[in-house]
């Protein structure tokens, strides 16, 4: 036993008894997390005195395991919960984690990422979205692309350019604002499977209060370098789309029963719910539906998803587990990445191999009503989403490998004389 910390099998007992002492898929979806919220159950890692219950990463896993059993709606799972929360309790003021953390835990509001800009996206550090000081608050202008959920978004973490005059990491602050402004314009972005998920904001003299400086100004690129690695930890181990549901009052659902709330989720997010990446178990049913179980290479490329899915769900532990021993978070959030891509291209290869020609249809005419081939046309997301494929690469060679860093001529040069070539 680590510390002081429970044994496995005793949180497994507890978390249980309270599940099912307090679930009732009658229960509107505000009601049940705020519930969660309160016992801690919701996000276990977290500090007892911020909604958690100090777990480490083993014992978290014991309580998903137990949610997902009884038939339990999870905790919110998004943007905020992922990554603005561990970046607060990593880097947030007091003030900060009584104003955000609550609102997090118990799903009162969803936040989206404004990170990559249309001249900044593998190279974010040379953002162009600038932040003024005007009184207490900061006045933004410029724009951000690729930010999702951001329509039913309360709130986005933002870093800008605070200062031109320095070398381009050193000037860069990291705030939380509000999304619903007259000074913030949001326009989706149409996918090729039909969805819009990302969209183009476009900053006009948006207002931030100075009191939702994350980190030291001019020192968010710390800030934004451990958000993107708990971005990329929670995307290859933790995102479960059978697990997660959108939070926030702007999605609409926080006063549904939760019954009603899962049947708009399946009917809303079908290439998620219908047909989840990784799973194996999913794909044995498509293969004897189809007639094809019995075919020996498909029954190793299947095993051999299995494999990888498991491998990277494993590696993920340990990973979060650095994590909870206050490690900062390394490259093999990088890595949990990459197999996350891989796991999302081997599904659906695997699908559309063992529906054949079906995988051009969509619909109820469709094989599982089109939700093979709606996988399909999502799954090409994972390789830029929370960064490229390279960027990726590069971090691993770095970090892991000792490999060379590529030159960079620019930095030690004022921001500001870069724009003027």
């Amino acid at each position: 036993v680590a510390g002081n910390l429970p044994t496995v099998d005793q949180v497994r007992r507890e978390a249980r008894a309270w599940i099912l002492e307090n679930w009732s898929p009658d229960r509107s979806v505000r009601e049940w997390w705020a519930a969660l919220a309160e016992s801690g159950w919701g996000f276990p890692t977290w500090p007892e005195e911020w909604f958690g219950r100090g777990l480490d990463a083993d014992r978290a896993q014991v309580v998903n395991e137990e949610i997902l059993a009884v038939g339990a709606l999870g905790p919110p799972h998004g943007i905020g919960q992922t990554m603005g929360a561990p970046a607060i309790l990593q880097y947030g003021t007091e003030a900060q984690k009584r104003k955000f953390l609550p609102v997090l835990a118990s799903g009162e509001e969803a936040w989206c990422q404004f990170f990559s800009e249309p001249d900044a996206g593998s190279d974010l550090a040379s953002l162009r979205t600038r932040a003024e000081r005007d009184g207490d608050e900061w006045s933004v202008n410029g724009q951000k692309v690729w930010n999702s959920g951001t329509i039913t978004s309360e709130r986005g973490l933002l870093p800008v350019r605070t200062d031109p005059d320095v070398p381009k990491h050193r000037g860069i602050s990291f705030f939380i604002i509000e999304v619903d402004q007259p000074g913030i314009e949001v326009n989706p972005i149409k996918q090729m499977n039909g969805e819009a998920h990302f969209n183009h904001t476009f900053f006009n003299d948006a207002k931030v209060s100075g009191d939702d400086l994350l980190g030291e100004l001019n020192g968010g690129w710390q800030v934004v370098m451990a958000t993107l690695s708990f971005e990329r930890t929670a995307y290859a181990a933790g995102a479960d789309y059978r697990f997660g549901f959108p939070p926030g009052e702007r999605s609409g659902m926080l006063d549904l029963r939760v019954r009603e709330a899962l049947v708009e989720l399946r009917s809303s997010h079908q290439a998620y719910t219908s047909f989840p990446l990784g799973d194996a178990e999913a794909l044995i049913d498509l293969a004897r539906e189809h007639g094809c179980f019995d075919d020996c290479v498909i029954r190793q490329r299947i095993m051999s998803l299995y494999c990888l899915t498991e491998s990277a769900r494993l590696t993920g532990l340990r990973a979060k587990a650095n994590s909870d021993a206050g490690k900062a978070p390394g490259p093999e959030s990088s890595i949990l990445h990459l197999a996350g891509v891989a796991i999302a291209r081997a599904t659906r290869d695997l699908g559309l191999g063992i529906i054949g020609a079906g995988g051009m249809l969509l619909g109820e005419d469709a094989p599982r009503q089109g939700a093979v081939a709606m996988m399909a046309l999502t799954s090409l997301v994972h390789g830029i989403q929370g960064g490229s494929e390279q960027i990726q690469r590069n971090i691993i060679g770095e970090r892991s490998l000792g490999l060379p860093r590529e030159p960079q001529v620019d930095r030690d040069k004022p921001f500001r004389d870069l724009l003027n070539k």
